[in-house]
């Protein structure tokens, strides 16, 4: 509960002057004063969000790939794969931000089952997203999942880079697994390799801070990727493919990055000049949705809607935030203005991303 306790000198005490990030003070008082120990991961919720989610998308995307071309099974099977197969990635940011002890057979699954046949291993996300949650870094160039490095909204140009980056990821991601031994030509070449291309992310300004650990994670991603990635051509060559899987997982894997970067508009306002911000920019630069419209449930397909919550709380398990805003709802005075971080929906702003054009009250 490190992030419950990170109280602010000008708000220790009761005569000290309220600073502009006071109540964010008041909102970590409230969480850490909660009757429920909202830092506590349940290895239960975490394991059947996983297994349900594995099991429906291998399942439907084995409809899909198996059927007909063009079959009423397939055409049915695809955006349900696309969902699946987008929500359990997803858990990769739950294996981010579990600590560096915490459920280490979860995490090992996650990349053997499904990280690895995804070709989105967590050693390629957790050190980029972490920067994210940097208050050195966000918002910043060297923000890698801050969406306004990424598309300028009302710009048309940007907006059809912004899909164009879409249709190219998986491509580029299947090469860079395939071409790992190419990697090691010369320690340049690799060196390059894992600063430049090791990160799962947009912003191409981005260059990633390496340590030992680091370095030794990528590795041991890059070797079952990369057979991975070998198989995909190979099983047509031999002939136990049609040539058609190939196109055919091309078109489930841009469904799939797109739902997600469709919910990378809608994280946050994206407000930001470049510069760097204080905690409170931070924050209220962030959303908490908390209708159930289509949309916000279809790019948000667990708790981490909470968004604004959880950049509060990076280390509270996804499956406890909403109960956690639920309480603080509860208990912060009417006029905190935690409360004006909520939003009625997906669409309510990233309409703003795309558009340019935010309302001024949503």
């Amino acid at each position: 509960m490190l992030e419950a306790r990170s109280d602010h000198v000008a708000c220790s005490t009761a005569a000290a002057p309220r600073g502009a990030d006071c109540w964010i003070h008041d909102v970590r008082r409230a969480i850490g004063q909660g009757r429920i120990d909202f830092f506590r991961p349940s290895p239960l919720r975490y394991w059947a969000d996983f297994l349900v989610s594995l099991v429906a998308a291998y399942v439907a995307a084995g409809v899909y790939l198996t059927s007909p071309l063009g079959s009423w099974p397939q055409l049915v099977a695809f955006p349900i794969a696309a969902f699946w197969l987008y929500r359990m990635g997803s858990l990769v940011h739950e294996v981010c931000h579990l600590g560096a002890h915490e459920m280490p057979f979860f995490k090992a699954a996650w990349n053997v089952l499904g990280g690895v046949i995804i070709l989105m291993p967590s050693p390629f996300f957790t050190r980029h997203h972490r920067d994210h949650h940097s208050q050195r870094y966000y918002g910043t160039p060297q923000d890698p999942e801050y969406a306004a490095n990424m598309v300028q909204g009302g710009n048309l140009a940007s907006v059809l880079g912004y899909a164009l980056k879409i249709m190219a990821m998986p491509i580029l991601v299947f090469l860079r697994f395939l071409l790992v031994p190419l990697t090691f030509i010369t320690p340049g070449v690799r060196e390059w390799t894992l600063r430049h291309a090791s990160a799962l992310t947009f912003n191409r300004s981005y260059e990633r801070r390496l340590t030992a650990a680091d370095r030794r994670a990528i590795l041991a991603a890059e070797i079952p990727c990369f057979l991975r990635a070998l198989l995909i051509p190979l099983l047509v060559i031999l002939g136990l493919n049609p040539w058609t899987r190939i196109p055919l997982l091309y078109a489930l894997a841009v469904a799939t990055v797109a739902l997600n970067h469709m919910r990378f508009l809608a994280d946050h306002h994206c407000e930001g000049d470049g510069s760097h911000s204080d905690m409170e920019s931070h924050i209220t630069d962030s959303c908490n949705f908390t209708t159930n419209d289509p949309l916000t449930l279809l790019f948000f397909p667990f708790s981490i809607r909470y968004h604004a919550l959880h950049h509060l709380f990076p280390s509270m398990p996804y499956h406890n935030l909403k109960r956690a805003h639920e309480h603080l709802v509860a208990t912060l005075p009417a006029d905190s203005p935690y409360r004006a971080l909520e939003r009625p929906g997906w669409w309510s702003v990233a309409r703003g991303a795309i558009f340019g054009a935010r309302p001024s009250a949503c």
